[in-house]
């Protein structure tokens, strides 16, 4: 054998992965309601402490799908959820597809422009977030084509004592601060023509009672269902639609990679629904192959360790950032992590210096297991290559799962090099995305049919396979920087300041950060005549805040007379990153 992508196991571990599944060809709904049928005594998901059962998971997404049919939606059109984890959401993500629909998912943290290019790039007419987010969308929905806006709390979701305590700190109120800034229009005595209907979500559920024609819509396998958002091979933000089958797929996926995995083990879901992971691996996974998803709708390293310990989690997954946290939470000295199976890293290079820190530190903790990095992109959901079980390799981020193949390539070509020379990662399977939506050009540029008669993800990243098959991470040709795990592209930021008027030209770069892996640092020339000062930076700050996500926020500005330059006239934003690799040096 000389090829990785020959389809014959190539070492006796890889026995414990088949090599081929048969997959699933139906809607990601009826995969979840055929494993209802399947355990209906299990519990789906726990929120905030109250336990819901897969039975009752799929009454309420029926009630809701039927709610969204009665509000007008049809088949095929796009539906914008921007929601942290929480009950709503999974019910109207599984509703929305339920019905037929494509659910466009977006980060509710996200800045009031980047929002606006979502529902616009999307072509949204009905958004759903929770009431506190109103204040975000108020301002922007009259430049988009949303009809509706529905508005969720996460009150309606909690048991009646935690309700109360609820209410008493004011966390989430219908008459929410937001609410209060931005009048809502129906309250208003004067409606304007163009101000889409706000929906609350009480009135919202009720159409459901009203809808008593046919609201379910069969879908296959091949139909998109999910639009997720990244940079693309240009780092310019693009919808990535990505089919049933694509999570179906993940799904059977990552169970056939884990034979430790149970129905009803427990998966702390605190990775967003906005992000091919917490959608792909913490919800849909686990949902659609009986597992048990601990919502949580927002965390920080103390209070994930204390829902891990809290819970007695199976499987974790995080990126390195959180791990790091974890080692120096004083919480957990003493805390029992012999409930975990599965500890999963991706997102950003796990160092191996912070693995066998982290691996120490489970071992101190009862835990039988070591943590396992994969790789992934969102052009293929998430997650389509991880460490085995029983074989590691320093510095590696695994073998591929069932049915995925991966070559590595001269950069940009589809020459095929040997084992042990880098070149560009290659993917193909179940999982590799439809298409880019509205972006035809670059769909074509990173999807390529070839001589093998199979569609290729060109990913842009670089890699080296060895001759086990195990493939070990080198870097990003795509200029793009991790931050916490997030993926933040210079260009957007650079397009952003650069629409400033106090701004001639900027650069953005990532910068070394021993928590973030990498934090977000810009350099701007200002106009001409505009001072070089601290009252000019906080207004440049102030106005990115406003246009840009808050894990995407430059840390620092610093101004130049000029910015370098290659020969041929471009930014060297190369240059800025050695100067402040060389500070860091110099600092110690």
């Amino acid at each position: 054998m000389d090829k990785i992508t020959a389809k014959t196991p190539w070492e006796p571990w890889m026995g414990e992965v088949p090599m081929h599944l048969d997959y699933f060809q139906g809607s990601m709904f009826e995969a979840v309601e055929k494993i209802a049928e399947q355990y209906p005594e299990n519990t789906a998901f726990t929120f905030m402490g109250t336990p819901t059962r897969y039975p009752e998971m799929i009454r309420q997404i029926e009630r809701c799908a039927r709610a969204l049919k009665a509000l007008g939606i049809r088949e095929g059109d796009k539906v914008t959820i921007a929601m942290p984890n929480c009950p709503q959401a999974i019910f109207l993500f599984y509703g929305v597809n339920r019905i037929g629909a494509i659910a466009n998912m977006i980060h509710p943290l996200s800045a009031e422009k980047e929002i606006e290019f979502y529902l616009n790039e999307s072509d949204s007419e009905t958004a759903i977030t929770l009431n506190q987010f109103y204040g975000k969308f108020a301002g922007i929905l009259p430049n988009t084509r949303v009809k509706h806006l529905i508005l969720a709390n996460i009150a309606d979701a909690l048991s009646p004592v935690m309700k109360l305590g609820f209410a008493a700190k004011n966390f989430i109120d219908p008459i929410s601060k937001a609410l209060k800034k931005h009048a809502w229009p129906q309250f208003q005595k004067r409606v304007p023509k163009n101000a889409p209907k706000v929906v609350l979500w009480k009135d919202f559920l009720a159409g459901a009672e009203r809808e008593t024609g046919a609201y379910a819509v069969q879908r296959r396998g091949e139909d998109p269902a999910v639009i997720l958002y990244s940079g693309g091979t240009t780092g310019t933000t693009k919808g990535i639609v990505l089919t049933n089958l694509n999570f179906n797929a993940l799904g059977q996926q990552v169970v056939a990679a884990n034979p430790i995995f149970t129905p009803g083990d427990k998966m702390l879901a605190a990775m967003p629904l906005f992000h091919g992971f917490g959608l792909g691996v913490c919800v849909h996974t686990m949902l659609s192959q009986g597992g048990h998803c601990i919502l949580i709708p927002q965390f920080t390293a103390k209070t994930y360790a204390k829902d891990m310990v809290k819970h007695r989690c199976n499987l974790i997954a995080g990126v390195p950032t959180l791990y790091e946290a974890l080692l120096r939470l004083p919480s957990m000295e003493g805390a029992n992590l012999s409930c975990l199976k599965g500890v999963f890293s991706g997102g950003d290079s796990l160092s191996i210096e912070l693995k066998k820190k982290f691996d120490k530190f489970l071992a101190d903790h009862g835990a039988a297991i070591q943590v396992r990095e994969g790789y992934g992109t969102t052009e293929t959901v998430t997650a389509c290559c991880l460490t085995p079980l029983t074989k590691a390799k320093e510095g590696s981020i695994g073998i591929p799962f069932s049915d995925v193949y991966i070559k590595i390539v001269a950069p940009g070509t589809d020459r095929e090099l040997p084992y042990g020379r880098e070149g560009e990662i290659l993917l193909a399977g179940p999982t590799v995305m439809k298409e880019y939506m509205k972006h035809p050009e670059e769909t074509a540029q990173t999807l390529r049919r070839h001589s093998d008669g199979l569609t290729w993800v060109y990913t842009g990243d670089l890699g080296v396979m060895d001759e086990e098959g195990f493939i070990f991470f080198k870097g990003r040709a795509k200029r793009m920087i991790i931050s916490s795990g997030y993926n933040v592209y210079p260009a957007q930021i650079e397009n952003i300041l650069d629409a400033h008027d106090k701004v001639q030209m900027s650069c953005v770069i990532g910068v070394p950060d021993s928590y973030k892996m990498q934090k977000v640092k810009a350099f701007v020339k200002p106009a001409a005549g505009v001072p070089a000062n601290e009252q000019t930076k906080k207004e440049l700050l102030d106005y990115c805040s406003r246009h840009i996500a808050k894990y995407a926020m430059p840390y620092d500005i610093e101004f130049r007379e000029d910015l370098p330059k290659t020969l041929v006239g471009k930014v060297a934003y190369r240059v800025l990153e050695e100067e402040e690799q060389e500070k860091l040096k110099a600092a110690g």
